[in-house]
């Protein structure tokens, strides 16, 4: 058994697609629209072929976000650059580029080393080998 795709609601979809190509290599399919309910959708798949829907429409309400704190529900995103080296250099450049680095390259006492930055939205993304 596998996990299939993790979907996430978003305000801005073109935004959040260039983050996770630009970043995390995902490659975007076609983008789905309903001209009906005015959904749209990208399904972005990585290398590993897992999978991410990025999906948005007019009237989805806003949880409060804060990248520092706690709440109940999905809590981050794995996304595994393969060893320590790429976890500190995507780090450094997500920082260069001005995104906020709530976690440090380190290694946690369970034995990872990751470290953690909220994408544009404020969804937890963990940075791991």
């Amino acid at each position: 058994m596998k996990i299939e795709h993790i979907a996430i609601w978003t305000r801005d979809l073109e935004q959040m697609r260039t983050f996770y190509e630009t970043y995390f290599g995902a490659k975007a399919g076609r983008k789905y629209r309903n001209p009906v309910t005015e959904f749209e959708s990208y399904f972005l798949e990585f290398e590993s072929g897992s999978r991410l829907e990025l999906m948005t429409r007019p009237g989805i309400q806003e949880l409060p976000r804060d990248p520092g704190l706690h709440y109940q529900g999905l809590v981050h995103l794995a996304l595994s650059v393969g060893s320590r080296e790429r976890v500190t250099e995507l780090t450094e450049r997500l920082r260069q580029d001005g995104f906020s680095i709530i976690g440090e390259p380190r290694t946690t006492g369970d034995g990872y080393f990751e470290s953690v930055v909220p994408d544009p939205e404020g969804n937890r993304i963990e940075i791991t080998i």
